[in-house]
């Protein structure tokens, strides 16, 4: 390790003073131009763990939904998932070290993860299409090349595609080509190999909106569309060419307003979708005749998902087990058709995909989905070894366990993908001859309400139960406890955010407007006993206002 070069290198790449950053779920994001020190130390960093590890390893430069002036990165371990822990402390203590304490902070980390550093390394870097991020890129491959990492930049992608491309080339290609082409080719061909087994006629089924959030999304849907065309017809909207990444359009939007994009017009039943601004999240919606919105989100997806693959181990006969993971977000009212009807096992952890792809390994089968439309399915080898025993099957069983096995080539095990989630559910409602509307009354959501409070400190938030509870402060959870005793079929929990001093708070009741009560009065009570700064909590917009502000009657056509 040539310390020398590396002081050199660094401080063209200064920190500046006093600013400290979190590694979390989502890697580091703040303002963009606060970010370059934080690059190139992420690719010392990501150096150090490819020569540990003797494995390419991604960096993402991307801050997903947040908005266009932000940035981030992330790190991608070998088989495509996120960070390991113990290199997240890692990433904070190099992110956060002062210059005079660069050498001895990358020193501390070599010798206590035993690195080899005659190793040799390589990364695989990856962007948005940010103004910011082909710069910060080259901030993240200074930093691997001064520790003599050899790098492939492929330039703009989703961050779903670079996970792809780190699980592909530290599998010798058996998951697949590192290569954009092997990415399309592979998820394409999964596709309208089932969409052939549809037995449903016309175009109905196979014809989508698509709001890309003004992101990467678009880009890499249009190189692909003419791959999978002859199964699905895709529109994009929010595609780039005007309006700012992720501002009043894309799956965070959607979710957390409850109302479509801006620049997207919807007739009445139309099938739409929107994606986040690096393309790994996905929600679904439509107005319904009476000019109603219905949102379709991950709880929706999971169930559609799930229960379409428990019926193929039906078909083919076997006993291998499935499950599904959501967090306390998830709508109660999923979580009990999941269980009382599909007879799924219904599992909850933390908050954050880490904390559900590695619950979800833990099955032949494992489905899971965030509220906010990040998720997938993983599959064992066990289950590869029944797809391969079928051919000794009847033909009918052999056709699902064949169906099986496109599904799991469609899948991009290796991240959420909001691509590759698009083209699965777009399969399965052709297969099972579903309309948007069928799909959506296979279980009534529970009204629902998020908000979120500013806090001085969001540590004095501690929470217990996969965060359903909270611990701290004194006399929170008790105060949380009554509140929901005021109201019928009420849930509600807090937790810290992992970005920013805000108190994140959900409820949930039998009306909306029960919902949006217990949810500001939950509110009030985080702003009373965890130390709420600025204006207090205000009641929450109902869903009836915000529809009269946009003029959404009930016409049969909108455009937003």
């Amino acid at each position: 390790m040539d310390l020398g070069a590396i002081t050199k290198y660094s401080a063209l790449h200064a920190k500046p003073s006093g600013l400290i950053l979190q590694y979390g779920t989502a890697g580091f994001r703040t303002k963009a131009e606060h970010l370059d020190h934080v690059m190139f130390r992420m690719g010392l960093l990501a150096a150090l763990r490819s020569k540990q590890t003797k494995s390419t390893i991604g960096v993402m430069v991307t801050a997903s939904h947040n908005p266009e002036e932000d940035n981030g990165v992330k790190l991608v371990d070998p088989l495509g998932e996120m960070l390991a822990p113990s290199w997240e402390e890692h990433a904070t203590c190099l992110a956060n070290a002062e210059e005079q304490d660069m050498q001895r902070v990358l020193i501390d980390i070599s010798e206590k993860e035993a690195v080899n550093l005659q190793q040799d390394a390589f990364v695989v870097v990856g962007r948005d299409t940010r103004p910011s991020s082909e710069k910060l890129s080259q901030s993240v491959i200074d930093g691997v090349t001064v520790l003599g990492g050899q790098f492939h930049d492929y330039g703009l992608l989703t961050t779903p595609q670079l996970h792809y491309m780190v699980y592909c080339r530290n599998t010798g290609g058996r998951y697949g080509k590192a290569t954009l082409e092997g990415y399309y080719q592979k998820l394409s061909k999964a596709f309208v190999e089932l969409i052939k087994q549809a037995s449903c006629s016309g175009d109905e089924y196979r014809s989508l909106k698509v709001d890309c959030a003004n992101g990467i999304g678009a880009l890499k849907l249009r190189e692909m569309e003419h791959y999978f065309s002859q199964g699905l017809s895709v529109q994009l909207f929010n595609d780039g060419s005007k309006g700012k990444l992720n501002h009043l359009c894309g799956a965070d939007f959607v979710k957390s307003h409850q109302k479509p994009p801006h620049g997207m017009e919807i007739k009445s039943n139309e099938r739409c979708c929107s994606f986040d601004g690096d393309a790994d999240r996905i929600v679904y919606y439509y107005y319904d005749a009476d000019g109603h919105f219905h949102l379709i989100d991950g709880d929706k997806i999971a169930t559609l998902i799930s229960s379409f693959l428990k019926e193929l181990l039906v078909e083919i006969g076997e006993s291998l087990n499935i499950g599904v993971v959501q967090t306390a977000y998830a709508n109660g009212s999923s979580t009990q058709y999941l269980e009382e009807v599909m007879k799924v096992p219904v599992y909850c952890t933390k908050t954050g995909v880490k904390h559900l792809h590695h619950k979800a390994q833990e099955f032949d089968i494992g489905v899971y989905f965030e509220a906010n439309g990040h998720g997938t399915a993983l599959f064992s080898t066990a289950v590869e070894m029944k797809i391969k025993q079928s051919e000794q099957l009847e033909e009918k069983k052999r056709k699902a366990a064949k169906m099986l096995e496109n599904i799991i080539d469609l899948f991009n095990q290796a991240a959420g993908d909001a691509i590759s989630d698009m083209l699965v559910i777009e399969a399965i409602l052709a297969l099972k001859g579903l309309t948007v509307q069928q799909w959506d009354a296979l279980y009534t959501d529970l009204p629902n309400r998020q908000l979120k409070v500013q806090v001085a400190d969001r540590r004095v938030i501690s929470t217990t139960n996969a965060e359903r509870q909270a611990v701290t402060p004194p006399g929170l959870q008790e105060a949380i406890n009554d509140l929901v005793k005021k109201y019928k079929l009420s849930r509600a929990f807090v937790r810290p955010s992992g970005t920013e001093d805000v108190v994140r708070v959900y409820a949930e009741a039998d009306s909306q407007e029960s919902a949006d009560h217990l949810a500001h009065e939950v509110s009030l009570a985080v702003f009373q006993l965890a130390g709420g700064i600025g204006e207090r909590p205000q009641p929450a917009e109902t869903t009836c206002s915000i529809n009269n502000a946009f003029g959404l009657g009930t016409a049969n056509k909108h455009t937003v």
